[in-house]
């Protein structure tokens, strides 16, 4: 068991200076760039960026889509952001200590299923609701009702006029009443009256007669 131990410890240590002289080999850069969205090229803002090469570190980009942070060459970096798809980039290379790339990111458009919102909080509001249900009329009891005399008269006395019913009830009124102007004219002259004329001789004959009697 010591000799395993022992073996565990000495491949470890070997690991860990492998992997720090190979991190020391690697030359360090300040990666910076700008973050945008594919379809529109408009700023993709708060991107999280995580540093799978080196001991997970994470970064963040700005309100403006702007990042910039130490990383070695070869570094691979995962770039991700709510509503986007996730994207992963490699450190490149270059002449000098820094590095600038533009990344695009694309949209992440999630269908999800129709949700149906109901008026009832639970199944027992549900049920009550149910056993008092009052079913409501069909198309000929609904217009019976509206055109009953009860409905018409409110909607008579509540609904406005409009211009043409105000001027077809004007052109009545003033037609009749020029009718009875003229009607009560024509009976008010009796001097204008045939039949008054004759009612009249009539009468004075008939007085004439009954006093020769």
């Amino acid at each position: 068991m010591k000799n395993w131990g022992i073996c565990i410890l000495i491949f470890f240590g070997i690991w860990v200076n492998a992997y720090g002289q190979e991190q020391t080999e690697r030359k360090l850069v300040q990666f910076s760039g700008f973050i945008l969205n594919a379809d529109s090229n408009i700023t993709v803002p708060y991107v999280t960026l995580t540093n799978h090469s080196y001991q997970e570190q994470i970064f963040n980009a700005n309100h403006q889509g702007f990042f910039s942070f130490v990383a070695h060459e070869g570094d691979t970096i995962r770039l991700s952001a709510v509503g986007y798809l996730s994207e992963t980039l490699v450190v490149p290379k270059s002449a000098d200590n820094s590095v600038t790339v533009k990344v695009s990111m694309k949209s992440h458009i999630i269908d999800l299923p129709v949700v149906t919102i109901y008026p009832w909080a639970s199944i027992d509001e549900f049920n009550y609701d149910f056993m008092n249900l009052k079913i409501a009329d069909d198309d000929y009891l609904i217009a019976q009702k509206n055109l009953s005399t009860e409905s018409l008269m409110a909607m008579a006395r509540d609904v406005p006029r409009n211009a043409a019913e105000i001027q077809n009830m004007d052109a009545v009124n003033r037609h009749i009443g020029l009718s009875n102007k003229v009607t009560n004219q024509r009976h008010s002259n009796a001097l204008f009256s045939p039949l008054a004329w004759a009612n009249f001789i009539n009468q004075i004959s008939q007085g004439n007669k009954s006093r020769k009697k």
